[in-house]
């Protein structure tokens, strides 16, 4: 493990967004959804996301999650990843979201 001065930590920007919508992404190597999610004043933001084994489709919309807003896009196949969907994984190996406990602003950044 390595430390971050707190400095570093600030240049993170952990938002919380709403999940709009949700598709399959049968192009991706893994297991994915594609999901867009409304991250408030910053806008509608979209991502690959590899969350299929605890969650479907439907079950996302209306979700609030916690995403990573100032990393690079990066291209998936055909897709190009906005941000990134935060997430740990279990015991099995899936991939469990990370999301607020109680409603937040969408935009709302994590302190």
């Amino acid at each position: 493990m390595v430390d971050l001065s707190w400095e570093e930590f600030e240049r993170v920007e952990l938002r919380v967004g709403t999940i709009v919508r949700a598709e399959d992404f049968p192009e991706a190597r893994n297991p994915a959804f594609k999901v867009w999610v409304d991250f408030g004043e910053l806008g509608i933001k979209k991502s690959s996301a590899q969350i299929c084994t605890h969650y479907t489709k439907d079950e996302l919309i209306g979700k609030q999650i916690l995403g990573v807003l100032n990393f690079p896009p990066k291209q998936i196949g055909p897709f190009r990843s906005e941000f990134l969907v935060t997430g740990v994984p279990d015991a099995d190996g899936g991939i469990v979201l990370v999301e607020p406990n109680l409603p937040a602003p969408n935009g709302a950044r994590l302190r």
